[in-house]
C-alpha cells in the first residue's frame, strides 16, 4: 500500500450515521427499482453494499477507510437480544426437533461443501485443501472460521490460506445478501400454506403492558445478564459466540413473563425493536466489508464459489425446504439456511426479517435459525474440517 493514500477512520457515531444513510438509501432505491424489492434484497444490503463499493473504489487509490467495529458489535447483540425475546416456549416445544433435523441438514450441507470443493480443486490442478476453503470453511464458517483455520492450513502448506479463506468468505457474505431472501420469496409461493401464516400472528398476542422504553430498558438489561453469562460460560472453558448468552438470557426472560406477568412483554414492540437494530447492524457489517480482498481470487477460486452458491441454493430448494416440512415456515427457514451456509447468520437473520415484513411472522424459523446458524454449525463444521485436514494432510 502506497504509504502516501491518506487514511479516513471513521468513530463509532459516524459508523453509525452512514448505516442509517445506507438503510434509508437502500429503501429509496428499492421504491425506485421494483425488481429489488421482488428479489426480497434486505434494504440494509443495497445500501450498505453500495457503500462497500465507494471504499473499494477509493482503496489504495484516493483514500483509505477504516471504520469502527465497536457500535456494529454492540449492534449484533442487541438484534439476537430481541430474538430471544421472541421465543416463547410453546414455540419451543413446537420447534424443538426441528432444531435437530435442521442442524443435520447444515450437516449434510456443509459435508457436500466440502468434497464438492476439494474435487473441483483436484479437478482444477489445485491443492484439494483449496476446496475446503472456498466451501466448508469460507461459506459455512465465514470470516471467524477462516482467521481460525487459515494459520493452520498454512502451517500444512497451503500458501496464503488465510487470505484466501477471508476473501471466499467476503464473496459468500456478498452473495448471500443478494440471494437468500430470493431463495425463500421463491419458496413461499410453492409453499402449501401460503397464507395460513397470518394466523401466526396470534401467538404474538398476550396484550402487552409495558411501554416501548420499558421494553428497550427490558432488551438493555438481557444484554447485560448474558455478557455475564457469557463470561461465566469462558471460565469453565466453553468458548462461544458472545451474543449467545444474551440470546438464552432473553429466552429466559420472556418465558417467566409469559408465566407470570411480570412485565407484560409484547411480541409486536420487539418485533419493532428487530426492525431497527437489524438493519442498523447489516448496514455496518456491509460497510466494514473488505471487497478489495477479493481480488486475490484467482479464477479457477472464483469458479468453485460459483459451483458452491449454485449447489448451496439447490440445497436450500431441494432439501432443506422440502424436509422442514414445505410450508410458509419453511420457506423463512430455507431463506436463513442460505443466508448463514453462505454468509455470516446476520445475512440469514436481515432476509428472513424482509419475508417477514412482507408475509407475516414465522416464529419458529426466528428461532432454529440463529441457533444452528450462529452455534451448532460452528461446532459441527470444526470436526469437519479437522477431519479433511487429517485426510488431505501433505
Amino acid at each position: 500500500m502506497d504509504s502516501a493514500i491518506p487514511v479516513l477512520k471513521l468513530l463509532p457515531i459516524q459508523v453509525l450515521a452512514l448505516a442509517g444513510s445506507g438503510v434509508a438509501l437502500g429503501i429509496g432505491i428499492k421504491r425506485k427499482i421494483p425488481l429489488i424489492d421482488r428479489l426480497n434484497i434486505p434494504a440494509s444490503i443495497v445500501g450498505g453494499l453500495i457503500f462497500a463499493v465507494i471504499s473499494l473504489l477509493l482503496h489504495d487509490r484516493v483514500l483509505n477507510i477504516e471504520a469502527d467495529a465497536t457500535l456494529r458489535d454492540i449492534l449484533l447483540i442487541a438484534a439476537f437480544t430481541t430474538i430471544g425475546m421472541n421465543a416463547s416456549l410453546r414455540v419451543l416445544r413446537v420447534g424443538g426437533l426441528q432444531l435437530l433435523i435442521l442442524a443435520a441438514i447444515a450437516g449434510l450441507c456443509a459435508i457436500t461443501q466440502g468434497a464438492v470443493g476439494m474435487g473441483l480443486a483436484k479437478l482444477l490442478g489445485l491443492d484439494p485443501r483449496v476446496g475446503i476453503l472456498a466451501g466448508t470453511v469460507a461459506l459455512s464458517g465465514g470470516p471467524a472460521t477462516a482467521l481460525a483455520f487459515g494459520p493452520l492450513f498454512e502451517s500444512q502448506g497451503v500458501a496464503g490460506a488465510t487470505t484466501l479463506g477471508v476473501a471466499s468468505a467476503t464473496f459468500g457474505i456478498m452473495v448471500a445478501g443478494l440471494v437468500a431472501g430470493w431463495t425463500g420469496g421463491a419458496l413461499i409461493g410453492q409453499s402449501k400454506s401460503g397464507q395460513d401464516n397470518k394466523a401466526e400472528s396470534g401467538m404474538r398476542a398476550i396484550a402487552g403492558k409495558a411501554s416501548f422504553q420499558g421494553h428497550v430498558m427490558l432488551v438493555l438489561f438481557a444484554m447485560g445478564l448474558g455478557n455475564l453469562l457469557s463470561l461465566a460460560l469462558q471460565r469453565t472453558g466453553i468458548v462461544l459466540p458472545g451474543f449467545i448468552g444474551a440470546l438464552v438470557a432473553a429466552v429466559l426472560i420472556r418465558n417467566l413473563d409469559d408465566r407470570f406477568q411480570w412485565i407484560g412483554i409484547d411480541q409486536q414492540t420487539i418485533e419493532q425493536l428487530l426492525g431497527i437494530v437489524l438493519p442498523l447492524f447489516i448496514a455496518m457489517a456491509m460497510l466494514t466489508l473488505k471487497l478489495w480482498e477479493l481480488a486475490a481470487i484467482a479464477l479457477p477460486l472464483f469458479f468453485i464459489l460459483l459451483v458452491e452458491v449454485c449447489l448451496t441454493m439447490a440445497f436450500c430448494i431441494y432439501i432443506t425446504y422440502r424436509v422442514m416440512g414445505r410450508d410458509y415456515e419453511a420457506a423463512v427457514t430455507s431463506a436463513g439456511f442460505c443466508g448463514f451456509m453462505l454468509g455470516i447468520t446476520p445475512n440469514a437473520m436481515a432476509s428472513m426479517e424482509e419475508l417477514r415484513e412482507k408475509h407475516g411472522p414465522a416464529p419458529r424459523a426466528f428461532l432454529i435459525v440463529p441457533l444452528v446458524g450462529a452455534f451448532l454449525i460452528d461446532l459441527i463444521n470444526t470436526a469437519i474440517i479437522t477431519t479433511c485436514l487429517n485426510i488431505f494432510r501433505g
